[in-house]
């Protein structure tokens, strides 16, 4: 838009913001598992990891006077990304409570595969050799961690993560097109607005007096570092391309590995080491060629 000064470039400072929201996704994430150990049921995870974040966003626009930036012609369609999206944190939270953390983070590294995937069936989109040869190497990287031994990796577990990756490539189809017409300040209010409620009635059955002092603690620290995130992640694309921050994303496997050898004391097995770095590349050549496709073309539909 003419006259609006658009923020300067600065890949380091970038790269530095995507880094320190990968380790704010690391903490929520090892939170969550510990609210498990702790008895939280999850639903009720997931209620306040949407409370929080939605209160606080709503709060801030409001002291702003910016309450307009959330009006929406749109709600039917948000409703059904919150469907689809509340279906996809259950399983992303959830499987980080069934399995090792860094198991259950690298397993969410194949969204971008199932993202191919989805763009062949319901956008019509065409791949080239390499994108195929990086949907075959990720499904390689996944066979090997799976391995024969279901001792490190049932398969309850491996399911529940494949499932999340593929509902997270699913929502980002569906935040292809909500990019067209919403802000991102507006599509994750809505998606708050939409899957608190139904996540309240989980708390009838919960309740609240079970909590203590430490279960109060490590929810809001869910609520905190999941805000943290987002925010962390919408400054990065402001001063670098999503091209140019993407890598930072993969650090969040060492940030899982590190917090499940100092709490849990687990260490992922060979096939774990040698299953990642497939995986990974993987999603960094899919990021590449979306990267090369995406120059010179015109604007494209942010994601989130």
């Amino acid at each position: 838009m003419a006259g609006v000064m658009q923020p300067a470039q600065r890949p380091i400072y970038a790269l530095g913001l995507r880094l320190l929201a990968m380790v704010a996704i690391s903490v929520m994430l090892l939170l969550v598992k510990l609210t498990g150990e702790h008895g939280i049921w999850l639903p009720e995870t997931l209620f306040w990891r949407q409370l929080l974040p939605g209160l606080a966003l709503s709060g801030w626009l409001a002291a702003r006077g910016e309450v307009g930036r959330l009006k929406t012609d749109r709600p039917l369609i948000h409703a059904r990304r919150a469907l689809i999206g509340g279906l996809g944190m259950f399983l992303t939270l959830g499987v980080v409570q069934i399995l090792p953390l860094a198991e259950a983070t690298v397993l969410g590294f194949t969204a971008p595969i199932f993202a191919v995937l989805l763009a062949v069936v319901l956008l019509g989109e065409k791949i080239g050799a390499w994108r195929w040869t990086a949907v075959l190497l990720g499904l390689a990287g996944i066979v090997i961690i799976a391995g024969p031994d279901r001792a490190h990796l049932p398969l309850i577990g491996l399911a529940t993560g494949i499932g999340a990756a593929f509902m997270v490539a699913l929502i980002s189809i569906q935040l292809r097109d909500l990019g067209r017409t919403e802000k991102p300040v507006s599509i994750v209010f809505w998606f708050s607005a939409f899957c608190t409620p139904p996540m309240a009635l989980f708390m009838l059955w919960t309740g609240l007096p079970h909590h203590d002092l430490a279960g109060w603690a490590m929810l809001c620290g869910i609520g905190a570092t999941g805000l943290a995130a987002q925010l962390l992640m919408t400054a990065a694309l402001r001063y670098g391309t999503v091209a140019s921050v993407i890598v930072m994303d993969y650090s969040q496997f060492g940030w899982a590995t590190l917090w499940g050898w100092l709490v849990f004391a687990h260490v992922p097995p060979a096939q774990t080491w040698i299953g990642a770095p497939a995986i990974i590349a993987a999603g960094l050549i899919i990021a590449w060629r979306e990267h090369v496709r995406g120059s010179g073309a015109g604007p494209r539909a942010p994601s989130a």
